[in-house]
């Protein structure tokens, strides 16, 4: 089972501070040399909750870029790129630059959206339509990423004769990864995506009680759901983490976090793997480099067996 980082660039999410790059560019280093197999970055651009102080996010796809150029061995994903906000061919563009950047590392993950306040703050009108807006583009994006070529007549996107060029280190592109647990999006998933993530689901039961979700999308589009991977989100608190100043409203969001020392922390990792996870990404409290240096002690438990 792989492990990743959910790195803390949204404004507030660093020790009750906003990181910057240089940050997260420790942050990424540390990582990577602790033995994380991945980083990943979240898609968003404003958060605003009634009765909450709004909050920010560093662009995502230039967090991207940057984090190709900094590391060598992690994989490096999204959770999840919002296909709304972006020309879809262009995008597939972006992603095969950032795929030739990271040396073939991205794993490309794909959503509708889930935070209505940020489409009309950017200028975006698609959430009434998101869905279907996400079926068509994901579409393209696929497409484009496996073959090179489109020439598409949509509801929402005319490209006529397109070409990426030059293509990134991969052939095919890189793995789709997309988060649904609603029917819509699961006939999607089972249709383009290469894994399925879940996230927060903070138990292994709760995350069991899902999977015949995906299973049952699968069979109805002819796939063997045996071909689909999975991933889980997790939060993981550490020990010291309530003596640390922290973003209240993203820590009441994940709830019920995992806790314990490293070997009690791996342990409960091993259950996702034994219910299916390939690859976990974990939200830790504090999301710190001194964070990444306890958690290196969980991920050597799990290198153990």
């Amino acid at each position: 089972m792989k492990v990743g980082l959910l790195l803390p660039h949204l404004e507030g999410s660093y020790l009750g501070g906003t990181a910057r790059w240089a940050d997260l560019a420790a942050m990424a280093t540390a990582a990577e040399d602790a033995g994380f197999d991945s980083l990943w970055a979240a898609d968003h651009l404003l958060y605003r909750f009634p009765d909450t102080p709004e909050f920010g996010v560093t662009e995502c796809w230039s967090l991207m870029a940057a984090l190709a150029a900094v590391t060598s061995r992690v994989e490096l994903g999204t959770l999840v790129t919002v296909t709304p906000w972006r020309n879809p061919a262009q995008f597939a563009k972006t992603v095969d630059a950032v795929e030739e950047i990271s040396g073939g590392r991205v794993v490309l993950g794909l959503g509708a959206g889930s935070h209505e306040a940020e489409f009309p703050a950017f200028g975006y009108d698609s959430w009434d339509h998101r869905v279907s807006r996400f079926e068509e583009e994901i579409g393209i994006i696929h497409t484009l990423l496996r073959t090179g070529r489109i020439d598409h007549q949509g509801r929402f996107h005319t490209i006529r004769d397109c070409e990426l060029r030059p293509r990134g280190p991969r052939p095919d592109g890189p793995p789709i990864m997309v988060g649904a647990l609603r029917p819509r999006m699961l006939r999607i998933l089972a249709t383009y995506a290469d894994e399925w993530n879940i996230p927060w689901h903070q138990r292994v039961e709760d995350l069991v009680e899902v999977l015949p979700r995906g299973e049952d999308a699968c069979r109805a589009a002819g796939r063997d759901p045996a071909t689909l991977r999975r991933s889980a989100a997790l939060q993981v608190d550490l020990p010291d983490a309530a003596s640390h100043p922290g973003n209240d409203l993203l820590r009441a969001g994940r709830g019920r976090a995992i806790t314990g020392d490293p070997a009690e922390v791996a342990e409960t990792l091993r259950g996702y793997a034994a219910a299916g996870v390939g690859h976990i990404q974990v939200w830790l409290d504090p999301n710190s480099v001194a964070g990444i240096e306890w958690f290196a002690d969980v991920l050597a438990d799990l290198d153990r067996g």
